[in-house]
């Protein structure tokens, strides 16, 4: 995300922050992220409407007034403003529109679950169901399929993550599986993820290595990543036999392996004598 959507979206975290737990109750911010998520799946639905919402040429007011009459007796009014005040911002594309809208709906829900003292959990889910349906084309076309009902892909969400997942992580993955708009799912995910580990001031990297790592291994390489990077590292291990040899590190775009990490690190080292 670039340009103006990305000084729209700090204007809106900083409108929705007096709305996060402590500032309204916990139902009523599950509430505004299951609507959020809701309305970028309609933006993503509705190409029309989305033009309507972004166009740069339409004064602000007249698009908020769209997004008013479309949402009224739709989603609940604090839901409503925001999707107004959304309108009234200007948008890199078209798209970033809902793209944003389903990151504030997100932040709303790990609001809520770092309050309860879950976010570790719900992340570390969230990277579990994004692995699951990597490796599992049958699962990932049953979850993605177009042809199939939206009702029947949710209710396979539920069904394969019921009892075993934060009630949290469920919600996600089936508002995910809801409005992916173009997306591979399991980039929608790792996409929940970063935000999750964002909430907590944290870097994400993925490690996939032939074998299991042991715990002490696992610290010490997260160890060497928060040097590396300097900031904190969230570090989630992936087993992959085809892997050959050691471990190849993904930070974002960045892939290294474990040697250049150890070369980069005795450097660091070495400059610090």
């Amino acid at each position: 995300m670039q340009g103006a959507s990305r000084v729209s979206l700090t204007a809106l975290r900083e409108r929705l922050a007096a709305r996060e737990v402590g500032h309204g109750s916990s139902e009523q911010v599950e509430q505004e992220s299951r609507e959020l998520f809701a309305v970028a799946g309609l933006l993503g639905r509705e190409a029309q409407l989305r033009s309507a919402l972004t166009d740069p040429s339409t004064e602000p007011s007249t698009k908020a007034h769209v997004a008013e009459a479309v949402l009224r007796g739709q989603v609940s009014e604090p839901t409503a403003q925001i999707v107004a005040e959304a309108a009234r911002l200007r948008w890199s594309r078209q798209g970033d529109l809902a793209d944003v809208l389903e990151t504030l709906g997100a932040e709303a829900a790990f609001a809520l679950a770092d309050a309860a003292g879950a976010l570790d959990r719900v992340e570390e889910e969230l990277f579990r169901v994004s692995r699951l349906v990597e490796a599992d084309a049958g699962l990932r076309h049953a979850l993605t399929d177009p042809a199939l009902p939206l009702e029947g892909r949710t209710a396979l969400v539920g069904n394969l993550l019921a009892d075993r997942a934060d009630a949290t992580t469920v919600r996600l993955v089936a508002q995910v599986v809801g409005s992916l708009r173009g997306r591979r799912l399991e980039e929608a995910l790792d996409t929940l993820v970063e935000l999750a580990a964002e909430r907590r001031s944290e870097t994400v990297a993925e490690a996939t290595s032939a074998v299991a790592l042991t715990p002490e291994q696992e610290q010490r390489l997260a160890a060497v990543l928060s040097r590396v990077y300097a900031t904190p590292v969230r570090l989630n291990v992936v087993v992959d036999p085809t892997v050959i040899g050691g471990v190849v590190v993904r930070i974002g775009d960045e892939v290294v392996d474990g040697s250049v990490l150890h070369r980069i690190e005795q450097a660091r080292q070495s400059f610090s004598r």
